[in-house]
């Protein structure tokens, strides 16, 4: 009955808290990832196989398809993916997206979203602490051979890309079987 009480007890605080900002760490949850795109994470699924079920990501899948990257990224990794909700693709110039998902635009989209992938496995915790050992700015090398760069503002992780543009990650550490999703309100776009 006290086991019961206390799943119960975590998952009210976790409701009226906010998924994303209690700590599974703090609750005993072992398993516990944050719900994205109103689906639940599991660390059992890889990459692919999560971003899929989420509602905020039905752009950055069929991106990945186009791109002919999802055995990549269901792949034994580990990877660290900023993902860029829908919201953050309709940010992009009218007509970009469309641009990028025409076959003959391939090599162009399989950059940007490898832009979007480091290779490795960084929880919220090694980024901050990246930033600040760099005092105040981690530098990260994406697997399309670009750079990123991590700042905070406030307690907030920001990505800053190589055209200077801004990602904020709303929510952080979605543990998958092959790395962590990291969820951004930007694209984040490479020179």
């Amino acid at each position: 009955m006290k086991k019961l009480f206390a799943g119960i007890f975590a998952f009210a605080v976790m409701a009226v808290v906010g998924s994303a900002s209690v700590s599974a760490q703090m609750m005993g949850m072992k398993d516990y990832n944050p719900m994205v795109g109103g689906a639940a994470m599991y660390r059992t699924k890889d990459i692919v196989d999560n971003a899929i079920n989420s509602a905020d990501h039905t752009t950055l899948v069929a991106a990945v398809k186009a791109a002919g990257l999802v055995e990549t990224l269901k792949s034994k990794g580990p990877f660290t993916v900023f993902a860029p909700v829908n919201g953050a693709f309709k940010k992009l110039p009218e007509g970009t997206v469309e641009m990028l998902l025409k076959p003959e635009n391939k090599a162009m989209l399989t950059k940007v979203l490898a832009y979007h992938v480091v290779a490795g496995n960084f929880d919220s915790k090694a980024i901050v602490k990246a930033i600040k050992k760099g005092n105040g700015t981690a530098e990260f090398k994406t697997v399309a051979g670009g750079k990123l760069w991590a700042m905070l503002d406030g307690d907030k992780v920001v990505l800053k890309d190589e055209k200077g543009g801004m990602s904020t990650v709303t929510i952080a550490d979605v543990r998958q079987s092959n790395g962590v999703i990291h969820v951004i309100d930007s694209v984040v776009l490479p020179n």
